[in-house]
């Protein structure tokens, strides 16, 4: 038996897994996080080198973790352990599986917590318990929010459970089923807060602020955000990609779905810039006021919009389903990696996987409130798991994962998974060889503070990038090419 002939549950159809590996990618990462930051590192600029980075790194990154997960048709540690095998390579490999495995739920043991806001904002929203006249009365709001263990750890657990009651149903009753209406759901509510901003007097301003390129604007500090944000949004070396690559049917295309994917993840980051920013400037408000963009400075503009409370009741409720498509993503590795190996049902794997993550993530809650004083090289338990997951974990993880992909699988794995034509697949495998690993490095190193990359990028620097990029493509790519069409 191959590989390809392992027996596993199936999404219904390439849009099942579109969905949901959109749902995962799109996630607080796109509603939150994107914007703020945006309007912290320039506008235009930082999304120009974003979109770049969504090309050059991530979709890379992502193909070959499809073609992983359908290939070895299992979990991130059985996918990897088989296709090495397959190529004769060490089994050691599949470390690399249970590393995005462990990476996937350390990061959902926070996130349950961060998506416990969107939900309790939902409910202050709808209960009228957002009132306030300053953005200071507004902080004082969330920090109250977080000082509370009881309330904080209610939300927290009610994520918990959601995604578990949606993960226990399986992959086409639960995730599939819940992605296909959350997510039309979402850009629905995205579209009416654009209609609103076209109305609101700050839609001109909202665009040119996130499509106007001004190379001065643009620090090194906010390309190597940008960079970092596009490798994380697409929820690369969580091993949630490379699981839900696992469902996926033999026909479809992973290039095709790819591009599907990215785009949809692309355009809804920039559908939630085209939604927040127009009220922002609408109420004279600063865009770059960072994290407290959604939770803070949007609530004060909502009370003063016609309509403002119908307004931030769909956008907390867009947000909290985002939430969830991402959770539930994070969690399926693990519920995968049980339900194939232990020889338990899904519904008590998931159960299971849940008292667990509920016990963690509450010592993560507790970071906020009674264990705010419990740090080791002063930081918290939330702050350990952030700092390890984003700056060691998926950098690591997805430098492995290209690494297997490029160098250490026979190409002819590869070459059958992706079904490439010759041109395209020596394309992506230049990618994936050297311009992917280049750019994790980077950031990588820059996360660590061992080497302060500090550079100064106008517009020749990027035209000499450019046709250094371009010289080095022609070069290498004949070579790649042949190599990309012959025998492994």
């Amino acid at each position: 038996m191959t590989t390809n002939e392992q027996p596993r549950t199936q999404w219904l159809g390439r849009w099942g897994f579109v969905l949901a590996a959109t749902g995962s990618a799109v996630g607080l990462g796109n509603i939150w996080k994107f914007p703020y930051m945006t309007g912290e590192y320039g506008g235009g600029a930082f999304v120009l080198v974003y979109l770049a980075c969504i090309l050059c790194i991530g979709m890379p990154v992502m193909m070959a973790e499809i073609a992983l997960g359908r290939r070895g048709r299992g979990s991130p540690i059985d996918a990897i352990r088989r296709v090495t095998t397959e190529s004769g390579r060490s089994s050691a490999w599949s470390l690399l599986g249970w590393m995005a495995m462990a990476c996937g739920f350390m990061i959902l043991c926070f996130y349950v917590v961060v998506a416990g806001w969107a939900f309790s904002y939902l409910w202050k929203m709808l209960s009228g318990g957002l009132a306030g006249t300053s953005v200071d009365d507004m902080a004082a709001i969330f920090g109250a929010n977080n000082a509370n263990p009881f309330n904080l750890g209610a939300w927290s657990t009610l994520v918990t459970v959601a995604t578990m009651v949606i993960v226990g149903k399986g992959v086409q009753a639960g995730i599939e089923r819940s992605v296909s209406w959350m997510m039309p759901g979402m850009v629905v509510m995205l579209l009416i807060m654009i209609v609103y901003g076209m109305f609101s007097g700050g839609f001109g301003d909202a665009l040119h602020f996130l499509f106007a390129f001004n190379a001065s604007d643009l620090s090194s500090e906010g390309t190597l955000a940008a960079m970092g944000h596009a490798f994380f949004t697409l929820s690369l070396a969580s091993g949630a990609i490379l699981t839900y690559g696992s469902y996926l049917p033999r026909n479809a295309s992973i290039g095709r779905t790819t591009l599907a994917v990215a785009a949809a993840d692309t355009a809804v980051a920039l559908m939630a810039g085209l939604a927040i920013f127009p009220v922002i400037f609408a109420n004279g408000m600063e865009p770059g006021s960072g994290p407290g963009l959604i939770f803070m400075s949007l609530p004060l503009a909502f009370q003063a919009m016609p309509f403002g409370t119908l307004f931030g009741i769909l956008f907390f409720i867009m947000l909290a389903m985002a939430a969830l498509t991402s959770s539930i993503s994070m969690v399926e590795a693990t519920v995968s990696w049980l339900t194939d190996n232990k020889g338990v049902s899904r519904r008590a794997a998931a159960w299971g996987t849940g008292i667990v993550l509920w016990i963690i993530s509450t010592l993560a809650m507790l970071s906020f409130n009674l264990g705010a004083d419990w740090t080791v090289a002063g930081k918290n338990f939330f702050d350990w798991l952030d700092f390890l997951t984003s700056r060691f974990m998926m950098p690591l993880g997805g430098l492995g994962m290209v690494l297997l992909a490029g160098f250490v699988l026979k190409s002819q794995v590869m070459r059958d998974e992706l079904a490439l034509s010759p041109f395209v697949h020596g394309l992506w495998l230049f990618m994936v060889r050297y311009v992917s690993p280049l750019g994790i490095l980077v950031i990588f190193v820059d996360a660590l503070g061992w080497i302060s990359l500090d550079f100064s990028l106008h517009w020749y620097w990027l035209a000499l990038i450019l046709i250094v990029i371009t010289v080095i493509g022609e070069l290498a790519s004949p070579r790649l090419w042949r190599l990309a069409g012959s025998k492994a």
